[in-house]
């Protein structure tokens, strides 16, 4: 699995607290699971974002964020965060405050 550590130690911190996370490989990195529904993860060194369909488009506008595309489509929903994007711990935490309220939005799985 290609992810950069440090990323994921940084995920890891951020839901120490929180009951039911799960990290799972997934899209050749590694992912947070909410409730059985991925929040976020890690794929290279760039933050994986679930932000959901109705966040998308304002999430893209956000500086250092790109369509997430593994075959020559966007996956509508997800957006990469170049690693500029979140560098302090309050830009990762204003990424992932969208993520946790998707996935907290979606049934239990």
């Amino acid at each position: 699995m290609a992810y950069d550590e440090g990323v994921a130690q940084r995920l890891r911190e951020y839901f120490n607290e929180r009951p039911g996370v799960v990290e799972k490989k997934m899209f050749g990195g590694i992912a947070f699971m909410l409730s059985g529904n991925m929040c976020c993860g890690v794929v290279d060194d760039r933050l994986m974002a679930r932000v959901g369909p109705e966040q998308y488009e304002t999430a893209l506008e956000k500086p250092h964020a790109s369509e997430m595309n593994f075959t020559g489509r966007a996956l509508k929903g997800f957006v990469y965060v170049d690693p500029e994007g979140f560098q302090s711990d309050q830009d990762l935490q204003d990424w992932l405050r969208p993520c946790e309220h998707f996935a907290e939005s979606l049934p239990a799985k």
